[in-house]
């Protein structure tokens, strides 16, 4: 039945998405190019609406599915509840544009029916050498940082064609892979179905695009990985949330170090700029296409090192992090991804050297 649901979920995606490009057109939900676009005509940008309802048709075909918490709240109602909100936002942005602060409310008010219909948070991280910490009060509020966070983060990378939709998926396929290590049924079904969704979508999306995700889409799919993560990872040995973090490094990395741009800048975290990953590395002469294969290639590289941390001891583990820190760091100094000037480890490889 599961391989049904993913068959589904592509082929609705792939007959829906042309709709919903007429309807975005009918509707206003279109995106003029500016000075921070990379295209040169107006674009129709509620793709992300067909991704929802082919999730929905395959989910509904699924149904065996259903999984009740220990609570007795209902995990898939839940997430269902909670996207449709966080899509009815995104579909409002699309067409009107509303701020940054109307979009948080969308967001919390659906991190909130997760929690407290479904039952899903972080109880507890566990500690190498410490072994498990409660979190306690602080369980709720670091619950919707990591929603929340996780939502604006693949939003933020949606500056491309196919980008974020692409990276998506290939968090979304780690993500089933973990699952069937972990055997974990319900995250493997629920990202196989979007991970579906989303390929059938890319088939309009990747470059040249015939239609954007919008916020409709990038919404969507930063609030369904991040809650996948949850249901996945919480409470797994070594360090809680490393897996996710590590499996979601592209998008992570992207809006950490945009905020650390921003602070440097003495700019509002919040201001949109024209410093992203996607942008430095147009800025240094390659393609709208390799660009993309560019962050899809990092994004399957952070993906094999989430399979191989799940499967390291503890100081493997350490090691393993400590690489893709150092990694990550040196790929932002080279290409300028926190500033031009901002190198302080390549300063000091060049001063050790002297």
């Amino acid at each position: 039945m599961l391989y049904v649901s993913i068959i589904a979920a592509f082929v609705a995606s792939i007959l829906l998405t042309p709709l919903v490009k007429r309807l975005a057109f009918k509707i206003g939900a279109v995106d003029a190019p500016n000075y921070r676009k990379v295209h040169a005509r107006i674009m129709p940008r509620l793709g992300g609406l067909a991704i929802f309802l082919s999730f929905l048709i395959a989910v509904a075909i699924f149904q065996p599915i259903l999984i009740i918490n220990e609570n007795g709240s209902n995990f898939l109602l839940a997430i269902i509840i909670g996207a449709c909100i966080i899509v009815a936002t995104g579909v409002v942005d699309d067409m009107r544009e509303i701020s940054a602060k109307a979009k948080l409310v969308g967001q919390l008010i659906a991190a909130l029916i997760v929690i407290f219909v479904g039952g899903i948070q972080i109880d507890m991280i566990t500690l190498p050498f410490v072994g498990e910490l409660n979190l306690g009060f602080l369980s709720i509020p670091l619950t919707i940082i990591w929603i929340v966070g996780i939502t604006n983060a693949i939003n933020l990378i949606d500056g491309l064609d196919g980008l974020a939709a692409g990276v998506s998926t290939i968090a979304l396929i780690t993500l089933a892979v973990m699952a069937i290590i972990m055997n974990n049924m319900f995250v493997l079904a629920i990202a196989a179905i979007l991970a579906a969704a989303t390929i059938g979508f890319l088939f309009y999306n990747f470059h040249p695009a015939k239609i954007f995700m919008g916020d409709t889409g990038a919404l969507f799919l930063g609030f369904m990985i991040s809650v996948l993560a949850l249901l996945g990872f919480k409470n797994v040995t070594v360090v809680s949330l490393i897996i996710p973090v590590i499996i979601l490094g592209v998008p992570i990395s992207d809006t950490f170090f945009a905020i650390v741009r921003r602070v440097r800048m003495k700019k509002k975290w919040s201001d949109p700029d024209k410093s992203h990953l996607h942008h430095r590395l147009l800025d240094m002469g390659f393609t709208h296409r390799q660009t993309v294969l560019i962050i899809y290639g990092i994004a399957i590289m952070f993906g094999l090192a989430a399979v191989i941390f799940s499967m390291a001891k503890v100081w493997g583990a350490i090691l393993l992090v400590a690489v893709i820190l150092t990694a990550i760091e040196i790929l932002v100094e080279v290409i300028g991804l926190a500033g031009k000037n901002y190198k302080p480890l390549l300063n000091f490889v060049r001063i050790f050297n002297k």
